[in-house]
């Protein structure tokens, strides 16, 4: 599964200026520029943040060379505005964004002051909780992936031929005593993982699966 799905690349034109100062406060403070932008939008009210200036995108002749590392231009330069790319949570306005980190270079600078009240239980919850959310959306597909390792196993080159070989394929240690219901249990999950049709799948395997769920359960009868 893609992290893409819980988080979005924003690209954020800004002149070059505004683009190294935002990088140096957040390497400052030990932090990148998207949790910078997103200090400020979960904590102040949004009004507060829409309402700020927005420095703006930068001026005709403000650009910046890159060289192409694809296409058929490939190694020539290019010039395009000046930039900053954060990844955030999907649904935000780069213009807002712009203003949020603004905001937070005007705060280091002393420039502005701001005093929280109370919290506010509108978009900026919102955006909290879909944060909170990718990042358990992240911790599961770790997970899972882990899961799915532990239960990918060699296959035998022998098919299965002895209990020894019927426990190892269905994952258990070689002195294990499954039930009839643990071994239903184990053989749909593993079958699940290892049918041709997912992405885990194969045929080697699934036969392999199915030989020794057969002998475990003759065995058990």
């Amino acid at each position: 599964m893609s992290q893409s799905r819980s988080k979005t690349s924003y690209t954020i034109p800004c002149s070059s200026a505004f683009r190294d100062a935002a990088s140096a406060l957040a390497d400052r403070r030990g932090i990148n520029v998207a949790d910078l932008a997103r200090s400020i939008i979960l904590t102040l009210p949004m009004d507060t943040v829409v309402n700020f200036p927005d420095p703006g995108e930068p001026d005709p002749g403000d650009r910046q060379t890159v060289i192409l590392k694809s296409g058929r231009s490939k190694g020539r330069p290019w010039q395009r505005k000046p930039r900053l790319q954060v990844r955030m949570v999907p649904g935000l306005n780069v213009a807002v964004l712009r203003r949020a980190l603004n905001m937070a270079l005007a705060m280091d600078q002393g420039r502005v002051e701001v005093h929280v009240e109370a919290p506010d239980f509108g978009l900026q919850s919102d955006l909290l909780r879909r944060q909170r959310g990718a990042e358990r959306a992240d911790a599961e597909v770790t997970a899972l992936k882990a899961a799915v390792a532990a239960l990918v196993f060699e296959p035998l080159k022998n098919d299965v031929e002895t209990r020894a070989d019927a426990l190892y394929v269905m994952g258990y240690h070689a002195m294990a005593r499954p039930t009839a219901k643990d071994l239903r249990a184990r053989f749909r999950l593993m079958a699940t993982i290892h049918h041709p049709d997912s992405d885990h799948g194969s045929h080697v395997r699934m036969s392999q699966l199915n030989n020794a769920m057969t002998f475990l359960k003759n065995d058990n009868d």
